[in-house]
């Protein structure tokens, strides 16, 4: 068979003698994506007037074409099934499936959405999108305690049965992947971009990471670059996959409150880690919730609010979940005194020789090793602050 005769499907229908179930047919549904001028409600819309299948909205005049732009219509009577094709081609590699709305495979909880995307490019598991999630996100330049805490919940979330889901980014989004791998169990990933490509390319390692162990998905067809409007668009599809989202550090115009805006708009839960008032990564999460977010302080709390959807999964997530406490660790008199002058709001150095009534010598000193521990985090402006770790208390 031609390469022509392979990329038209049309063709291909004809020689195969495969005319009884042409939705089955992904060219279909890929060629009504790449259609100029509409988005996923636009062609949501077309699906509607085609009993759900794409085929009968391409050649002859179609009903649903009234009101289209020229281009979109043009493209629908002659689409570029090159365009096509190269999606096809994609879709041949190892762990790489398309989800349509068809699908018995696609999310039924993103299908309830608005505006459910009408296709999923997914490369792992695609069985892990129908499972519970939770998605994790926030500031894209969080505070080391800000990271350590996403890991620290998508790991013992990830442990409790929760699969992590999050939009592959920089910071807290990162974290939290990281977190859920360290269980050894599925964590998501959304992207902005084709799955051709990572963005942010440092995560391409990560990236690799969670299509083995999870699932990378997107809406957008491979060769898609990482375009602004991408990303709130990449959202809806976070909030509406996931149960509830959690949002660990936000600045007061983060894209992390998109997320968890779309999510109250979609009936989910929102939670919201509260923060220092002097942290201005602190003031997304104080907003959410004086507007009824869920203020959380450990992840129990997030397993307790959602036990109920969640049924015996999270009754038995706890016993499997809880980690193990290491021992306190024991500081001598000095490592006490600086522990006694560090509290979690960031302190100068010169405060801290004051509280602490130590030199300067031995509190720079204390503070490197501190700080190489994961007891003590570094801000901006030669600050320092406790992070919150277990066994920080003096003994």
């Amino acid at each position: 068979m031609s390469i022509q005769e392979k990329s038209d499907p049309v063709t291909r229908q004809t020689r195969e003698g495969n005319c009884e179930h042409p939705a089955a047919d992904p060219a279909y549904w890929l060629a009504l994506l790449h259609t100029p001028g509409l988005g996923s409600r636009g062609i949501n819309r077309l699906l509607g007037f085609s009993g759900g299948n794409p085929r009968p909205l391409f050649g002859a005049r179609h009903p649903a074409h009234n009101g289209l732009r020229p281009e979109s219509i043009a493209w629908l009577r002659a689409p570029d099934w090159d365009r096509v094709e190269r999606d096809l081609r994609w879709l041949e590699g190892d762990d790489r499936t398309l989800l349509t709305l068809r699908d018995a495979r696609y999310p039924a909880l993103l299908k309830e959405i608005e505006d459910p995307p009408p296709l999923l490019f997914v490369q792992g598991d695609p069985t892990i999108l129908a499972m519970a999630q939770l998605a994790i996100v926030g500031s894209r330049n969080p505070t080391p305690s800000g990271r350590q805490t996403a890991m620290d919940f998508a790991r013992f979330l990830a442990q409790a049965g929760l699969v992590i889901s999050s939009g592959l980014a920089a910071g807290i989004d990162g974290a939290a992947h990281l977190g859920a791998l360290q269980t050894d169990t599925p964590t998501l990933a959304v992207t902005g971009t084709g799955l051709d490509r990572v963005y942010p390319a440092r995560h391409r390692d990560l990236a690799h990471r969670i299509a083995e162990q999870g699932a990378l998905v997107s809406e957008l067809p491979p060769g898609t670059p990482p375009l602004p409007a991408n990303f709130p668009r990449r959202n809806r599809i976070i909030s509406g996959l996931s149960i509830g989202t959690l949002v660990v550090e936000a600045a007061q115009k983060s894209g992390s409150l998109i997320t968890a805006r779309l999510a109250t708009e979609q009936g989910r839960e929102v939670f919201a880690i509260p923060g220092s008032i002097h942290n201005p990564l602190a003031r997304g999460c104080h907003a959410l919730i004086r507007q009824g977010a869920k203020l959380v302080e450990t992840a129990e709390d997030i397993l307790e609010e959602l036990g109920p959807l969640l049924g015996s999964l999270v009754a038995a997530g706890p016993q499997a979940a809880d980690p193990v406490k290491p021992a306190p660790r024991k500081w001598d008199q000095e490592y006490q005194q600086l522990m006694a002058a560090l509290d979690f709001d960031p302190a100068p150095v010169d405060l801290l020789i004051q509280r602490s009534g130590l030199t300067a010598d031995a509190v720079s000193s204390m503070l490197l090793l501190l700080e190489l521990e994961g007891f003590v985090s570094a801000a901006a402006g030669g600050r320092y602050c406790r992070t919150g770790k277990m066994g920080t208390e003096p003994q």
